[in-house]
């Protein structure tokens, strides 16, 4: 059994606190948030169990801790990861690593020096839908892959008192904390890595946001492919809009939503084709996966996935399309990457 702290116990810690107390492997050795009210629901809703304000406080306490999970917000991390290391203990850190690629590249160097595994956890890689179109593509179920489109577009009503606020003064925060998940499934389900972006990003007159919550950029990937991505967190209308079409050499592959509704055609068929997907706990069936895949990377010595060093390939894109915004300038990603020793 697999012992471990859940540090941060917002919305997304209380998904994870979930699926800890289902799994068989793992249990919850500790609860952590600075805020007491935040451990008061937490121990309510998920039972007694040690509490803490610290993570520092928890490991002073505990001697039988074998992981830990940061759900905490993406600032001020380093610390928790130092004392990990020097415990040895594992980590599963929420996206993104750091809100700044400098700052994620030393964390991920941190932990690699200290022989400490740290994941990062990209939840999406692990929908169904996406493992769904990723076995299109391998097979070559319609071909090739040659250009896509990806739109996403939501009101996202940053006051709700289910959703993280601190978006709400980030710089940039329809990037780090929405396209850092689309820009990481593009790498991972088409298997290439990007060259190249232009990109702009602004802020409409009526949004809540203090940084830029909508984003346009054509991505370039090796081979060719084409990537037209559009992500908005501040469109003007309730109803959320998806579609991630991949044009291919004999057809077309569409996801037609966040979590699911995946279809393929070929050339001259006239309907589209329904792919069959498992039912899906919105927010768990993921994320359990994505700690299946954790304790089986710690307990049995699978590979690790997501890996702190893969994520920072994904922030470079992110960083890239900040700098081609400000620049109104195509950026090369390798240029990018040159800055965190990856070339």
């Amino acid at each position: 059994m697999l012992n471990v702290i859940l540090a941060g116990l917002g919305v997304r810690g209380r998904h994870w606190a979930q699926v800890i107390q289902r799994s068989k492997r793992a249990a919850l050795a500790a609860l952590v948030d600075p805020s007491a009210e935040a451990l008061a629901r937490a121990l309510a809703e998920f039972g007694e169990r040690p509490a803490f304000n610290s993570v520092a406080a928890a490991l002073d306490a505990l001697e039988d801790v074998d992981a830990i999970v940061l759900a905490n917000p993406p600032m001020r991390r380093e610390d928790i990861i130092l004392l990990a290391c020097a415990r040895n203990l594992p980590l599963l850190i929420e996206k993104p690593l750091a809100l700044d690629l400098e700052e994620a590249s030393r964390l991920v160097a941190i932990a690699e020096a200290a022989g400490v595994s740290l994941m990062v956890g990209l939840n999406f890689r692990y929908l169904a839908v996406t493992q769904a179109k990723r076995r299109l593509l391998a097979e070559r179920t319609v071909g090739a892959v040659e250009f896509a489109r990806f739109t996403y577009e939501r009101w996202r009503d940053g006051r709700r008192p289910d959703l993280n606020d601190y978006p709400l003064v980030m710089d940039q925060p329809m990037l780090w904390e929405q396209s850092i998940h689309h820009f990481d499934l593009m790498r991972y389900v088409y298997r290439r890595e990007p060259l190249q972006v232009q990109c702009q990003s602004w802020n409409p007159s009526w949004s809540m946001y203090a940084g830029d919550s909508n984003v346009a950029a054509l991505f370039e990937f090796e081979g060719g492919l084409r990537v037209n991505y559009q992500g908005v967190w501040q469109g003007n209308w309730a109803a959320p809009g998806f579609e991630w079409r991949s044009d291919c050499t004999d057809g077309i592959i569409s996801q037609r939503e966040e979590f699911g509704a995946l279809f393929y055609a070929r050339r001259d068929e006239t309907a589209l084709t329904p792919v069959a997907l498992p039912p899906h706990e919105r927010w768990i069936s993921e994320t359990r996966a994505l700690f299946d895949a954790f304790v089986g990377h710690v307990v049995d010595g699978a590979v690790l996935q997501c890996s702190g060093r893969d994520h920072l390939r994904s922030l470079a894109m992110l960083e890239a399309c900040i700098q081609s915004s400000a620049s109104g300038s195509r950026v090369h990603i390798r240029d990018v990457l040159t800055r965190t020793g990856e070339f």
